[in-house]
């Protein structure tokens, strides 16, 4: 019989005695209460979930969640009152001494609220023993993120149908947040790039109102959430004939992302796809032009714990889902990136967004 997440948590979390994962008010919530209870719904600010040594996961929450709740993984206790909620805590961790605590989410009051109540504790990161439980995706979560890498592919692929004349940055990024919506999703996995001309040099740049003109490049870094679980892509496009530097750098960056995919497979190390990427720009006209690294973990969050860059240490695993992004970027005239989410299996990976990435004129 297979673990359950939170059997596998502290599997992870050795010499832990439990693992207390804290909500506070919005935006302080951590993704991790929701991949261990495997709700898709609820606010649950306030909510603490408690991984006991033995593997057993319990829910802590008002009225307010209790239906909700009771729809999740786990053991539900429902406090009516600040002491009842207080001595569920207290009972649940009586006799522990170690306690992990999520360093990367949770806030120093949430934290010192267990302290005042347990008392003499320890008090531990065990956000290394999160990171590497949620990275390796189960057969659920990878549907999801099929699902979510889905409905952006559909929308990358309307792109070209959607783009006219003096319409603005913002005004194509709402339209493809709408459609994302309108196609299933749950939300956006992350704020909308999209940039037109020299503003397509910044990587991370805010949609603002810029029109769209003739010989312009058109970048969209975009995604959406299905069941929580993300899709990350970036497409691409020239709208009318683009400079020539742009082609020559946009069929760099295409085959830079190829020969980075192509080293993703179980057992090979993070750090392999950015190191044989970064060769093939910085031995063309484009040195020093690749500024991020080649690609990062996905989940629950956009940006998870596995870093593929030249200095990573990280293995890659089966089961893990991670971007391919290498990009070129020309300040004052715009930039070039091509990203898929990506599925690592035992010989290889799997793209799950798609759309032609052939270089595109409209």
């Amino acid at each position: 019989m297979s673990k359950t997440r939170a059997e596998r948590l502290m599997s992870n979390c050795d010499g832990m005695d439990a693992v207390v994962i804290l909500n506070d008010g919005e935006p302080f919530l951590d993704s991790t209460f929701w991949y261990l209870t495997e709700q898709t719904s609820g606010c649950f600010e306030g909510t603490v979930a408690i991984v006991t040594k033995d593997g057993k996961l319990h829910t802590i929450t008002g009225s307010l969640e209790e239906e909700t709740a009771r729809t999740g993984k786990g053991e539900v206790h429902i406090y009516t009152s600040r002491d009842d909620r207080e001595n569920t805590i207290k009972g649940l961790l009586k006799g522990c001494k170690k306690i992990g605590f999520n360093y990367h989410s949770a806030t120093y009051a949430t934290v010192n609220y267990i302290q005042r109540l347990m008392g003499d504790i320890e008090v531990v990161n065990a956000g290394k023993g999160i990171s590497e439980t949620v990275a390796i995706k189960d057969e659920k979560e990878i549907e999801a993120t099929r699902k979510a890498c889905r409905i952006s592919s559909k929308v990358a692929c309307e792109i070209p149908d959607m783009l006219r004349e003096g319409m603005t940055e913002k005004e194509m990024g709402a339209m493809m947040d709408s459609r994302m919506r309108e196609l299933g999703g749950t939300g956006n996995a992350f704020d909308t790039i999209a940039a037109f001309g020299e503003n397509a040099s910044q990587p991370h740049y805010m949609p603002g109102d810029r029109k769209l003109k003739k010989g312009d490049v058109a970048l969209f870094d975009f995604g959406t959430k299905y069941d929580r679980y993300c899709s990350d892509m970036t497409r691409t496009v020239f709208f009318g004939e683009p400079p020539e530097v742009l082609k020559r750098a946009y069929e760099i960056v295409r085959e830079a992302q190829q020969a980075g995919f192509d080293t993703y497979r179980d057992g090979a190390g993070a750090k392999e796809a950015d190191i044989v990427a970064r060769k093939i720009i910085d031995e063309s006209e484009f040195k020093g032009r690749f500024i991020h690294t080649f690609g990062h973990g996905i989940g629950q969050e956009v940006h998870q714990d596995i870093s593929v860059y030249a200095r990573s240490e990280q293995i890659l695993r089966a089961g893990n889902i991670v971007s391919a992004e290498p990009g070129v970027y020309l300040p004052g005239i715009g930039g070039i990136r091509i990203e898929d989410t990506c599925l690592i299996k035992k010989d290889g990976a799997e793209r799950l967004t798609s759309f032609p990435h052939e270089l595109t004129i409209i």
